[in-house]
C-alpha cells in the first residue's frame, strides 16, 4: 500500500527519522536479496521533530549527502509517513467490485471514514481477505494521510534529485521487513504474536504482528536522545561529542553504573509499559511470543537480556541482512552496527519487488 505509486524497476528506501536519513538499495540475488548500497546521514538539529519535517531544504540536502555517500546511481525512491500521521480503517465492500469500482466508491464515501476534506488528503486501499462476518463481502484496508505530510516528503526527495515513486506508511514498511526477517532466520514464529519495538532517538514505536500482520501500533516519546543528553550533562561534553562517545566508548569508569544502567532500566520499563497498554486493549492476547528490538537503541549492551527478564518473552535484535551478500562498496561491520535501525529503510527498499 502507498499514498503514491508509479512504475519503477529499482527503488532506494529512504527512512527519514528525527535524527538521520537511512538509505538502502537492494537487488535480487538467487532466491533472496543483495545489499547494493546503504548510508546513514545525520540530520541537522530540529529539521525533523517527532517525525514531522520542519525544514524541507535541510532534509533534502541531507538526503543528497546520503545518496552521494552510498554511491547509489538510482533516481527513484520510496519513503514513508509516520503511523501517527495516518488514519487507517477496515471497511467491507462487495467482492464483485473491480479495484477501479472500489476506488470510485471509496472516493464517494470517503467523508464517512476520514475527518478531513477529501481535497486535503491522500488515500489508498488494499483488499485484505474475504469478510469473516459478511458473506459476499471483502475486508478492505483504507489508509489516509493529510496531503502536506506526503507532499513535504516528495519535495525533500526532489531537492535531492530523486523521484518519490512510493510514499508508504512506516508500519507497513516495518511489516515487510519483519516478514523478511522471519523467513531469513527460519523462525517458527510465522503464526505467533510478535512485538517489534523500535526505539529511536526521540520516539519508541511498538508494533504487534499476529500471523505477520500488524494488529496494533503505539508511539510514545522516549529514545536514545535522553541517554545522549545525560552523557552530555554528566561529563561536560557537547551534544555531538556525547553522541560519538555513546557509540564509540571512551567514557569514564562510572558511566555504566551512573548513566547507562538507569537508561537501560528506563528503556525496559517503557517497553513493558507499552506492552501493558497493548494487553489492556486486546480482547484475546495477554502475552507476546517473541520481541524483536529495532532502532538505534536496540544495540545497547545488555538491553535484550533485561527486557527478557522484565517481559518473560524471548528477545532478538533485528538484523534483516544476516544472510544477504553485500556489494563491494558496502562495509559489513558498519552495516551490521546500523542494522537494527534499518528496518523501515529495508521495508521500503523491498517495495522494488512488490
Amino acid at each position: 500500500m502507498s499514498f503514491f505509486r508509479s512504475k519503477s524497476n529499482s527503488l532506494i528506501g529512504i527512512d527519514i527519522s528525527s535524527t538521520s536519513i537511512k538509505l538502502l538499495e537492494l537487488s535480487h540475488s538467487g532466491k533472496g536479496y543483495r545489499v547494493e548500497s546503504y548510508a546513514v546521514e545525520p540530520l541537522p538539529p530540529n529539521s525533523v521533530v517527532e517525525k514531522n519535517i520542519t525544514d524541507v531544504e535541510l532534509v533534502g540536502e541531507a538526503i543528497s549527502r546520503a545518496v552521494k555517500k552510498s554511491g547509489s546511481k538510482a533516481k527513484s525512491a520510496a519513503c514513508a509517513v509516520a503511523g501517527s500521521a495516518v488514519i487507517t480503517k477496515i471497511i467491507s465492500m462487495s467482492e464483485d467490485l473491480t479495484e477501479d469500482e472500489m476506488e470510485s466508491q471509496i472516493q464517494v464515501e470517503a467523508d464517512q471514514y476520514i475527518p478531513y476534506p477529501l481535497e486535503e488528503v491522500r488515500l489508498d486501499f488494499e483488499i485484505l481477505h474475504p469478510s469473516a462476518t459478511e458473506p459476499g463481502q471483502v475486508d478492505v484496508l483504507l489508509a489516509a494521510s493529510r496531503s502536506d505530510n506526503v507532499d513535504v516528503r516528495v519535495a525533500a526527495m526532489e531537492l535531492a534529485g530523486l523521484k518519490a515513486e512510493v510514499v508508504d506508511v512506516e508500519a507497513f514498511a516495518l511489516e515487510n521487513s519483519v516478514r523478511l526477517l522471519m523467513q531469513e532466520t527460519n523462525m517458527a514464529d510465522m503464526d505467533k504474536t510478535i512485538a517489534v519495538i523500535d526505539v529511536g532517538a526521540t520516539m519508541t514505536t511498538l508494533s504487534v504482528l499476529d500471523n505477520l500482520n500488524i494488529i496494533y501500533t503505539r508511539e510514545q516519546v522516549f529514545g536514545g536522545r535522553q541517554l545522549t543528553e545525560e552523557i552530555q550533562k554528566r561529563f561536560g561534553l557537547s551534544y555531538e561529542e556525547a553522541g560519538l562517545a555513546k557509540r564509540q566508548g571512551g567514557l569514564p569508569d562510572n558511566y555504566e553504573d551512573d548513566v547507562l544502567d538507569p537508561f537501560r532500566e528506563s528503556m525496559s520499563q517503557q517497553i513493558n509499559r507499552a506492552l501493558q497498554f497493548f494487553y489492556a486493549s486486546s480482547n484475546n492476547i495477554d502475552a507476546v511470543d517473541h520481541i524483536v528490538l529495532a532502532g538505534g537503541c536496540a544495540s545497547t549492551t545488555g538491553i535484550s537480556e533485561l527486557i527478557e527478564a522484565k517481559t518473560g518473552a524471548t528477545v532478538s535484535v533485528a538484523n534483516p541482512f544476516t544472510d544477504m551478500p553485500l556489494a563491494s562498496r558496502v562495509r559489513s561491520e558498519a552495516l551490521n552496527n546500523d542494522a537494527p535501525a534499518m528496518m523501515i529503510a529495508c521495508g521500503l527498499a523491498l517495495r522494488s519487488f512488490n
